[in-house]
């Protein structure tokens, strides 16, 4: 492996826990359960400023992935070689004997 294929890998790896950990951080939207058994608002406290917060870093870390990705694959893909639509025939060329007139073997059988 090349060392830039695993430096993608290996930074693809760390921003995919940290989408998890603010993923998993964030409040819902709907209110969830903490909505039903009389959970805070989220205006209350500043939690609204995290909020947006919360969403734009998960919205940073997924195109961050996004793109690191699509880097890896371009960068880290190997060439392909030019092939030929039409294979070339590599015939060896017929060797031509030049034609004996005076070998009795090969005089035609008739005279």
């Amino acid at each position: 492996m090349s060392t830039i294929f695993t430096l993608f890998m290996v930074l693809i790896m760390i921003l995919s826990i940290l989408l998890v950990i603010v993923i998993m951080a964030q409040n819902p939207k709907g209110g969830g359960l903490s909505g039903t058994f009389g959970g805070a608002s989220p205006a209350q406290f500043g939690v609204q400023r995290t909020n947006d917060f919360m969403e734009k870093a998960t919205w940073t870390l997924g195109i961050s992935i996004v793109v690191l990705i699509f880097l890896s694959v371009v960068l880290t893909a190997k060439p392909s070689q030019n092939t030929q639509t039409t294979p070339v025939k590599k015939e060896a060329p017929a060797q031509q004997t030049a034609p004996a007139t005076n070998n009795p073997a090969s005089a035609p059988a008739g005279n």
